[in-house]
């Protein structure tokens, strides 16, 4: 995992999105050693000569419902009541363990063909912990760079033990692999279960994700003055679809710690409420982009960005007209990271962190003769400008190609995964019809 990377034009993060030029990028034991001129490389390196490519820190997806890669497209026009009652009603318990295992590798591979090299997996189709074990497991054996959303919706008291038996049994050292609480939360179930969650991750010292502030502003307001007034904001959490609140409760949230992860596409297609984005940053909360689920939605960040950027851009009287195509980019990378709670191991160049690391290709019809190349990345690049991805300095994809010999039997089991669990969910309407 020695690595040179010449010739390429290189982007950075952090603190800001920045163009450096045509500079190498070293890597050395899976981390980034030295991005600069002319560096050398050791007599073991391996040199990757990215002529014609963009060189920038892989993409950080905040939430996604990895699971649902098998019912992909299911119902491109539904609502959020639509998507409440067939995919979670309906589909979701459709799904055993080796469902869960087809949908979530497919998934993180797909992620990492598109350049997202690090994943928040928000696994709300855990059942029994085989289902649990099996997203470890997909995830674990996909290569990605992941924290698995460690969510159950028993009885309360059954929470730390079962999460600790998790993080113990699976998550609990070193690897690419970590464990974060999957949190129904206080809009979703009652107050007991959801104080057991915010116990659960302090006692295991993890952070939270959980859906606030998506189901309107009533809601958004009573969950958050929950969270504030059982001291719960002292854990870092992460509000997925925070589009209901204020101004001055996203303040509160920024000052708390807390991050916001925004899923653009799916929050304005399936009636979610219009994307906090800008308001987000403005009132000083790390902000970041995720696919949430491809039931209707993309599953590339590309797509996220672009979505994030013209949404902000295209607000009344102007409003949002400051922001640009590098706050795009830094939501999708360092930002990204910062609300994974990864800003120190990926998510830019530093010296250091992990070589989590994209090539894009401009050397194509789409990308050739871009002027500005961060632009070109959020406003033209898409899943065919992926040329080469790296995790930890190992190399996932070259030239275009996952390195996997086993692509064809992960298609088969997807497929068949599609089949039964359509099959399943028809065979239990058809019963509930008997039964009417």
């Amino acid at each position: 995992m020695n690595i040179v990377i010449r010739n390429g034009v290189v982007v950075d993060t952090e603190p800001q999105p920045v163009v450096l030029g045509t500079v190498d990028v070293r890597v050395e034991d899976g981390r980034i050693a030295e991005v600069g001129p002319g560096l050398r490389a050791a007599p073991d390196a391996e040199v990757i000569d990215a002529s014609g490519r963009i060189v920038l820190p892989g993409f950080v997806d905040t939430h996604r419902h990895t699971w649902q890669a098998g019912i992909r497209a299911i119902d491109p026009d539904m609502t959020m009541a639509g998507y409440l009652q067939r995919v979670l009603g309906e589909l979701a318990p459709a799904h055993g363990p080796e469902e869960v295992y087809a949908g979530t590798l497919a998934g993180a591979l797909e992620c990492l063909d598109s350049g997202v090299t690090t994943l928040v997996d928000w696994a709300n189709a855990q059942f029994t912990r085989a289902h649990t074990d099996a997203g470890v497991r997909a995830l674990r054996d996909s290569g990605i760079r992941a924290r698995f959303g460690y969510c159950h919706a028993g009885a309360p008291e059954d929470l730390l033990r079962h999460g600790r038996a998790v993080l113990e049994g699976h998550l609990g050292g070193p690897g690419l692999v970590g464990m974060v609480v999957a949190a129904l939360g206080p809009e979703i179930v009652g107050p007991d279960h959801a104080l057991a969650e915010w116990r659960l991750a302090r006692e295991l010292g993890l952070p939270v994700t959980a859906h606030l502030g998506g189901y309107g502003p009533e809601g958004a307001t009573a969950g958050l003055a929950f969270l504030r007034d059982n001291g719960l904001l002292a854990t870092p959490t992460t509000f997925v679809h925070a589009n209901h609140y204020d101004d001055d409760q996203l303040k509160l949230i920024a000052d708390s710690g807390g991050g916001v992860s925004v899923s653009p596409i799916d929050e304005m297609t399936l009636g979610i409420g219009y994307p906090v984005t800008g308001r987000a940053l403005a009132a000083g909360a790390p902000t970041s982009l995720s696919a949430d689920t491809v039931t209707c939605a993309p599953g590339d960040m590309f797509s996220q960005m672009r979505a994030a950027f013209t949404l902000e851009r295209g607000r009344p009287g102007g409003a949002g007209l400051g922001f640009t195509t590098r706050d795009a980019l830094r939501l999708a990378t360092i930002d990204g990271a910062r609300v994974a709670g990864l800003a120190d191991v990926t998510g830019s160049l530093r010296p250091g962190k992990q070589a989590d690391l994209v090539l894009l290709r401009a050397d194509t019809l789409g990308m050739a003769a871009a002027h500005d190349p961060i632009g070109a990345v959020v406003l033209n690049a898409d899943t065919s400008a992926v040329d080469t991805v790296l995790v930890a300095g190992r190399v996932v994809k070259r030239d275009g190609r996952l390195l996997r010999d086993d692509l064809p039997d992960v298609l088969a089991a997807l497929a068949a995964s599609a089949r039964e669990v359509t099959a399943r969910t028809a065979t239990a309407a058809g019963s509930r019809r008997r039964q009417i």
